[in-house]
C-alpha cells in the first residue's frame, strides 16, 4: 500500500473509506460481511498474536483466551467511532491512537480480507483501491454530520428500503448507537453530544429523505458531465 503524502496525526479523528477496484463488489454475501467485521474487530489491536485466519481455526476455548488477553491489554491502533460496510465499499470513522495506527489497521484489515476473498473466489490480485481515502474531522459539527452520513449510507444507496430496515442493518454501527447492543465502537464520543440514544436516532431519521435526494442529484450531475 503506497504511503500517504500527508500522514495521519495521532489523537485526531478521520473519515476513512475505500472501494473495490473498478467498483466491483467487495462483500458479496453475509459470510464475507461477517468475516470483514471479524477482521475489523481483531486488527484494531496493536499486536494480534497470530493471523486472523489462524485465530479462527482455533478451538473456542483458545479463541476466547487470546481475545480476552487482547482486551485486557487494551492496546489498540485506533478507536472505531462508527462504521458501515456496503456491497462495494466501506466507511470508517477512526481516531488514531498511535503513530501510523490508521494505515497499519487498514492495511491489516484489507490484506486479511482480500486473502480470504481471493481464496474463496479463486482469484488473484488486489480487491480494494491501493490508496484509501482519509478526511480529517476538524469540528464537532463535522463529526456529527459524518457519523450520520455513514449510518445513513445503506438507506441513501437503496441497500435497505426504509428506516426500520436501516435500524436493523447488521453491517453498520447504528444498532450500537440506538439500542443496548454492545459492539466494537467508542459510541460515547458522539453520543455525549445528545441527550440520549433516542435523540441521536431522531437526528439520523430527520435527514433520511434529504440525504437520499442529495444522492440522486449527485448522480445526475455526474451523468451530465460524462
Amino acid at each position: 500500500m503506497p504511503g500517504r503524502l500527508i500522514p495521519f496525526a495521532t489523537n485526531e479523528i478521520y473519515h476513512v473509506f475505500n472501494r473495490g477496484i473498478d467498483h466491483r463488489p467487495t462483500f458479496t454475501d453475509r459470510n464475507e460481511l461477517r468475516r470483514s467485521l471479524e477482521a475489523i474487530s481483531y486488527y484494531r489491536f496493536t499486536s494480534p498474536p497470530i493471523r486472523l485466519s489462524k485465530f479462527l481455526i482455533q478451538s473456542t476455548e483458545i479463541r476466547e483466551k487470546l481475545f480476552e488477553e487482547l482486551q485486557l491489554k487494551n492496546e489498540t491502533l485506533i478507536d472505531i467511532l462508527s462504521f458501515c460496510l456496503m456491497p462495494n465499499h466501506f466507511h470508517l470513522l477512526l481516531r488514531q491512537k498511535v503513530d501510523n495506527g490508521i494505515s497499519k489497521f487498514i492495511g491489516n484489515f484489507q490484506n486479511s480480507f482480500t486473502r480470504y476473498f481471493n481464496t474463496k473466489h479463486q482469484r488473484v490480485g488486489p480487491l480494494f483501491l491501493d490508496q484509501f481515502k482519509g478526511v480529517i474531522i476538524e469540528t464537532d459539527e463535522q463529526l456529527l454530520h459524518v457519523s450520520r452520513y455513514i449510518h445513513l449510507n445503506p438507506y441513501t444507496s437503496y441497500v435497505v428500503k426504509n428506516f426500520d430496515d436501516l435500524q436493523n442493518y447488521p453491517w453498520s454501527s447504528l444498532p450500537e448507537y440506538i439500542s443496548d447492543k454492545n459492539g466494537i465502537c467508542d459510541t460515547e464520543t458522539i453520543l455525549s453530544n445528545f441527550k440520549n440514544k433516542n435523540t441521536y436516532k431522531k437526528f439520523i431519521e430527520d435527514q433520511t429523505d434529504y440525504q437520499r435526494k442529495l444522492h440522486k442529484i449527485e448522480h445526475l450531475l455526474l451523468e451530465d458531465n460524462l
